[in-house]
């Protein structure tokens, strides 16, 4: 994907004075911000401490202005994310004046007040219009008891599988049908054909004894 450019904007700093908030015809909100950003750092040379503040001109569009004029005030410190612009304008001479500024609206602006008071407020605010959307299908999303519901209609089909005493049934139902057939077979009938096996084994026994020679044990004795 080709990118013609990028035109992104990030501060972090403390505002120089309370924010101007003006309403145009339409009713949407203007406010004009003035954010300092200052870095320090020590002279190699002579050792001293020194410290620089750049000055930016920042503007905020719709609700993101209502809220930096309800919340915002000389000193807040505050992060913005916006875009660079350059507006061409006349002053009372009739003579052309450019101003750059940092432009915050839309879903590419974003407001996050970072002091102690109010700054839940802040940051809440500041991502309305980004996030309400978004906001809202999280809620669609966090609606548990549909869901809950659900698991709760699944549950008895899990419980179908956990029916021991179904199973347990049949599995007595088994044995009382094993226990009614040895009570039909009486034990008598079992055992006499048990003996009629026996009775079966010894009459192929004397089948067996006529292959051995018969001895008369009187012949044998020499008195």
């Amino acid at each position: 994907m080709f990118m013609a450019g990028v035109n992104k904007v990030i501060i972090l700093g403390n505002l120089g004075k309370d924010p101007e908030v003006r309403f145009m015809p339409n009713g949407g909100g203007v406010a004009n911000l003035t954010i300092a950003t200052s870095e320090s750092w020590k002279d190699k040379q002579t050792g001293e401490q020194k410290e620089k503040t750049e000055w930016h001109r920042v503007v905020m569009f719709g609700k993101l202005a209502e809220i930096a004029g309800e919340y915002l005030k000389k000193g807040s410190k505050v992060y913005i994310e916006g875009a660079l612009q350059t507006r061409k304008w006349q002053n009372q001479q009739g003579q052309d004046q450019y101003t750059t500024e940092i432009v915050v609206q839309g879903f590419n602006g974003t407001l996050q007040m970072l002091d102690s008071r109010g700054g839940s407020g802040a940051n809440a605010g500041g991502f309305n219009q980004q996030d309400s959307q978004q906001s809202g299908g999280f809620q669609q999303q966090a609606a548990a008891p549909q869901q809950s519901g659900g698991f709760n209609q699944q549950a008895p089909a899990q419980q179908a599988y956990n029916k021991p005493a179904q199973q347990s049934g049949g599995f007595q139902q088994q044995p009382a049908q094993q226990q009614s057939s040895q009570q039909q077979s009486p034990p008598q009938q079992q055992s006499g054909g048990f003996q009629q096996q026996q009775g079966g084994f010894q009459q192929n026994a004397p089948k067996v004894n006529p292959q051995e020679p018969t001895i008369d044990f009187d012949d044998d004795i020499p008195f």
